[in-house]
């Protein structure tokens, strides 16, 4: 049984606003159709967010759709933010590692970004994967239908934000703001949003956002989970603090697993308001302890060619770190810095944030405090910097899962980063 559609959206499937805009509804339509979607659904956020924000050379297939686009006047019918840049001068490279970013990965970058700029972004600087940031001003209402893509995201504005969104591709994701609907199947439903999986979070002290979040999307894969226990330490409202630790727990539940969406008792907006209600029947029970998390730790591989070495380079913010991360990060590094009677951090390190971030960052005496410990501030993406092989060949540490998944770094716990970038490798 094929979909239904309403008159205007078979209209446009007969070409009612020009043969590519037909194109365009025909591919939605064949995507819902896939996953048994029965209609289409207009979309009613604001803005949209695109994945696909670096020019890399072999992406000259969707340059082309990107172009055929652009000609046939199918702008976004939204603004969208997009991901962040790849590239960053002030990130150190060496000359050979500068020169693959160059000339041989990143080259369509320019390009790319005007592209971008043709279809609908925001402004020049909406590249980032926070996008939902107050600073950033992509933020959808609670039951708002998106066009999203994104792992990160996407799992952010479902679950913390109530909005819905499907895990779209970066094309399809464009396509839906530009026609304007998109087909109603999964995390748009009722249905589709109920948890299979009863996550217990029975730990001795508030467990590592990213490494609870890993472990969770582990076990349920791209099922929906609702969390009970957390909000004894996050507590029951959504602060900035509450906020950045499920930005941070989302992408890891995202990335070591396929979830895009969740629900934590007491805290978030849907489990505030229907509770338990949201379990569907025969969901199944995952108990977290500290044991739990440490197997799960010690599981991560270690692909570094020399285990034991000394790190070269330390990466914070995949995804990107908020205005409050900052904050109390630059309050961190200095006191781990003056208790080892150090000045300056001893292992080059990057934190990364929006540009809208950095620019209000920039306008605190926090700035100057942490730049004066070493620590480079960015707006690129730690993963596409990674992606260069040259730099996926050097001894990188982080506390992002996500970024440990898709890259040769390694994993740390906030705390082990903090040790290991003020106090070097035999204290951490």
């Amino acid at each position: 049984m094929g979909m239904i559609l309403t008159d205007e959206q078979q209209a446009i499937l007969d070409g009612s606003r020009g043969e590519t805009m037909a194109k365009v509804m025909k591919t939605l339509v064949r995507f819902g159709e896939a996953f048994h979607a029965e209609k289409m659904v207009p979309v009613t956020s604001r803005y949209n967010h695109l994945v696909t924000s670096f020019g890399l050379g072999v992406l000259q297939p969707v340059y082309d759709l990107m172009q055929q686009l652009i000609d046939a006047g199918a702008v976004s019918g939204q603004k969208f933010s997009a991901d962040p840049r790849p590239l960053d001068p002030n990130v150190p490279a060496n000359l050979l590692q500068q020169l693959v970013f160059k000339k041989f990965m990143y080259n369509k970058q320019d390009f790319y970004e005007g592209q971008l700029q043709k279809l609908g972004l925001m402004d020049k600087d909406a590249f980032t994967c926070t996008c939902y940031m107050p600073e950033v001003g992509n933020k959808p209402e609670k039951g708002e239908i998106l066009s999203w893509s994104e792992s990160s995201a996407v799992v952010y504005a479902n679950s913390v934000l109530g909005a819905r969104c499907n895990r779209n591709s970066g094309i399809l994701d464009i396509m839906g703001s530009i026609v304007g609907y998109v087909p109603y199947f999964g995390l748009l439903t009722d249905e589709g949003r109920k948890a299979t999986w009863i996550v217990k979070i029975e730990t001795s002290k508030k467990p590592e956002a990213q490494l609870l979040g890993s472990a969770i999307g582990m076990k349920v894969m791209e099922d929906v989970p609702y969390v009970v226990g957390l909000d004894k330490w996050l507590g029951m409202e959504l602060d900035d603090a509450a906020c950045t630790y499920l930005k941070d727990f989302g992408a890891a539940t995202a990335s070591n697993g396929a979830v895009g969406l969740y629900h934590i008792a007491n805290l978030t907006p849907e489990a505030k308001e229907l509770g338990e209600a949201l379990i569907a029947p025969g969901a199944r029970l995952y108990v977290i302890d500290d044991q739990e998390l440490q197997r799960i730790q010690d599981g991560y591989p270690v692909v570094w060619k020399n285990r034991d070495a000394q790190p070269k380079l330390c990466f914070m913010g995949c995804p990107h770190m908020s205005l409050e991360q900052l904050k109390t990060w630059t309050d961190r590094v200095e006191a781990s810095l003056a208790e080892a009677g150090r000045s300056k951090v001893c292992i080059p390190t990057v934190f990364t944030a929006a540009p809208a971030v950095l620019k209000e960052f920039e306008k605190t005496p926090y700035a100057a405090r942490l730049k004066k410990t070493g620590v480079i501030t960015s707006y690129i993406c730690p993963l596409m910097y990674m992606n260069n092989p040259l730099c996926g060949k050097m001894p990188v540490i982080t506390s992002s899962n996500k970024l440990r998944t898709y890259t040769t770094a390694r994993y740390y716990t906030d705390d082990e980063i903090l040790a290991r970038i003020t106090k070097g490798g035999k204290h951490a």
